[in-house]
């Protein structure tokens, strides 16, 4: 499944998501009930503003959550089935068969087989470019092209999840936003009846009470996204110091 239909998979099931919680009664009363389409009814223009950017929000960080956990899941997949594969290259001295491996497009997600090309071309480059640096000179190369590969890998897995804490922190925030404007609402409501009745206030408070809890809705899942993406990347950047290290390890014993 492509990437692009994996986003609109989760943007049909967060509307399915909502439709179902617009159709949920929030409260009733004897002869009467008071639910969330009658609520986003009586909304103004400001709280419409907050409620249609939380939605956006929402809709923002389940694709870039599903989106990433398949690039992941792609990643994890393709390199256990690389690794084996180059070693077994590696120990028979076909380095050129190796590299073809790595650039491979069916481990195009795969993490380790990127930083093994960088440092197997770094290395051939050195072999045929007939230059004349030493031995461990060679070897300094190879490492800061492994580096270089590592960090542009980490980075290119780290797409899009900075955006998950940003909206699992300001979520809270823009739905505080929704809620202050709804209490104003209330306010409004005592001011033109005169009265601080439940019936000149109801509608100011449902309004808050719907951004505070929209907001809390669209931060949790973030922030449990983030927080597990986040561990997927630390793993992935154990296992690329570890071939790393092991490349190396194999071209000291190459080149003694």
């Amino acid at each position: 499944m492509g990437v692009r239909k994996m986003r609109q998979v989760g943007q049909i099931a967060c509307g399915a998501v909502g439709a179902l919680l617009l159709s949920t009664p929030a409260f009733a009363q004897e002869g009467a009930g008071l639910d969330l389409i009658d609520m986003f009814g009586q909304m103004g223009p400001v709280a419409w503003g907050v409620a249609i950017v939380l939605f956006i929000m929402s809709f923002w960080s389940v694709g870039i959550a599903i989106e990433r956990i398949y690039t992941y899941n792609q990643a994890r997949k393709q390199s256990k089935l690389f690794a084996p594969q180059v070693a077994k290259h590696l120990r028979d001295g076909r380095l050129k068969e190796a590299i073809a491996l790595s650039a491979s497009k069916d481990y195009r997600y795969s993490h380790l087989a990127k930083v093994v090309l960088a440092g197997l071309q770094e290395y051939q480059f050195q072999q045929e470019s007939g230059t004349s640096l030493n031995r461990d000179d060679v070897l300094d190369t190879v490492r800061r092209s492994i580096q270089r590969a590592s960090a542009l890998t980490t980075n290119d897995l780290k797409k899009g999840v900075n955006t998950l804490a940003t909206i699992g922190s300001t979520a809270p925030f823009v739905g505080l936003l929704g809620t202050v404007v709804g209490v104003i609402n209330a306010f409004v409501g005592i001011a033109s009846t005169g009265s601080g009745g439940i019936a000149g206030v109801s509608a100011g408070i449902a309004e808050a009470l719907v951004e505070t809890a929209l907001g809390l809705l669209v931060a949790i899942p973030a922030v449990w996204f983030y927080n597990y993406l986040t561990g997927r990347i630390e793993y992935f950047n154990v296992e690329m110091d570890n071939s790393s290290s092991e490349l190396v390890d194999y071209f000291i014993k190459k080149t003694a």
